[in-house]
């Protein structure tokens, strides 16, 4: 078509351009993690308020994707990261500011707005396919994925420079890794801004022939599309039911190891092992979708998460079966993500795949705090190993969902 750039070369660009910009603006995540805890509980006094920042991040995260959402159809993906991103670095700006005036309603606040950058991260990844052929669309997904890896490893670590930046800059050293995730999420602004021309939605739009102006889709026409497109709704079923399964259990096995005498860094070493499951399986992962299909990825990706889950019930106190159970979640999370994010991305055309790629967003995050509040509710109920059989059950039933989903698209397909 005449007027369109060369889409190999942009399609190219475009990931590399978004795997940078996670990069930069990963470090934000890292940083909640690593200190949000302390400084919740340090502003607020209370011990009950001090998973306040990850909550709020969550929710912040999940109530924005929706609207950047929206914002990307109207205006295109450079618009909706870039306020994404800006929004993200006005939360961070405010915690700095929380600490400076130990002000613990401004701490909230921040939070919910450094949340919004976990909503570009998310989307990041759907940007990445808008150019792609469906043979590379799961390889372009998960390489933005991977970037991830990068800022959840690095953030944490730049609380060893807090004190360094608090001596040079009078700030108390509680601020100081926040700063630098502000400054990250600057950084990755500029990279949008000047690396997503063209925009990668409207060229496209272009190349599908699509002309005029924008279309709006509300969360509930969203909604009504996904049932008009079972592989869709599989695929939100199905990482939907990944995300909250994998939070439940990551969130208690903390808690679970240090009840059965684990050193801090033995839980550091857990937790480490099963993010980089999550995050650096990715590209393994998006070749895997790519060989065998992302709706065969998708449900083994949760079957691998059952066992997982399982392994980490059963594990009790052997340390090392619970290490082996949880990176084996994380494993299968990677799969069922990248696969089932793929689905979203190829099966819906125009407006109506970026609605769903914001609501199945939306959902994964809520699903994610409701499973970790569960699953907190429900360690003083059945304990950890009743958390890992019930969470390996909801996982199965996911499975059997996306499975039961596919079918009666086949058999569609049959008749037609």
């Amino acid at each position: 078509m005449a007027g369109l750039p060369d889409l190999t070369r942009l399609r190219r660009r475009t990931v590399a351009v978004l795997a940078t910009a996670q990069v930069l603006g990963g470090l934000a995540a890292g940083a909640v993690v690593s200190v949000g805890s302390p400084l919740a509980y340090e502003l607020s006094g209370q011990e009950a308020w001090s998973g306040v920042m990850t909550t709020a991040s969550t929710l912040g995260a999940a109530m924005a994707s929706l609207g950047l959402a929206r914002l990307a159809v109207a205006r295109g993906r450079r618009r909706a990261l870039s306020t994404g991103l800006a929004l993200a670095a006005a939360g961070a700006a405010g915690i700095v500011l929380a600490t400076v005036l130990a002000s613990f309603p401004l701490l909230v606040t921040g939070a919910v707005l450094i949340g919004v950058g976990s909503a570009v991260n998310l989307q990041s990844r759907f940007a990445a396919t808008d150019l792609s052929t469906p043979a590379s669309r799961p390889r372009d997904l998960s390489l933005v994925v991977w970037a991830s890896t990068v800022g959840a490893v690095v953030g944490p670590n730049l609380v060893g420079l807090d004190e360094w930046l608090s001596r040079i800059s009078g700030l108390p050293s509680s601020a100081g890794v926040f700063v630098f995730a502000g400054v990250g999420m600057l950084a990755a602004l500029v990279v949008v801004q000047v690396g997503l021309r063209p925009d990668p939605l409207d060229v496209a739009g272009r190349a599908d022939g699509a002309t005029g102006g924008r279309e709006q889709v509300p969360v509930r026409v969203a909604a009504a599309t996904l049932r008009r497109h079972p592989p869709a709704a599989g695929a939100v079923v199905g990482v939907v039911t990944a995300h909250a399964v994998m939070v439940a259990v990551m969130a208690m096995t903390p808690l679970h190891m240090t009840g059965h005498g684990a050193s801090s860094p033995l839980i550091g070493l857990t937790v480490s092992v099963h993010l980089a499951a999550m995050f650096a399986l990715s590209p393994l992962m998006g070749m895997l979708a790519s060989v065998a299909g992302p709706r065969r990825v998708l449900v083994a990706g949760l079957g691998v998460v059952v066992v997982g889950a399982a392994v980490c019930g059963a594990a009790g106190g052997a340390h090392a079966l619970v290490t082996v159970g949880l990176t084996l979640v994380g494993a299968g999370w990677s799969a069922a993500t990248v696969a089932g994010s793929s689905i979203l991305a190829g099966e819906v055309p125009g407006a109506e795949r970026v609605a769903i790629q914001g609501l199945s967003d939306a959902l994964m995050l809520f699903a994610g705090a409701g499973g970790g509040l569960l699953a907190g509710v429900g360690l003083g109920l059945i304990g950890f190993a009743g958390i890992g059989v019930t969470s390996a059950a909801v996982a199965l039933g996911g499975a059997v969902a996306v499975l039961v989903v596919s079918r009666r698209r086949d058999t569609a397909a049959r008749r037609v």
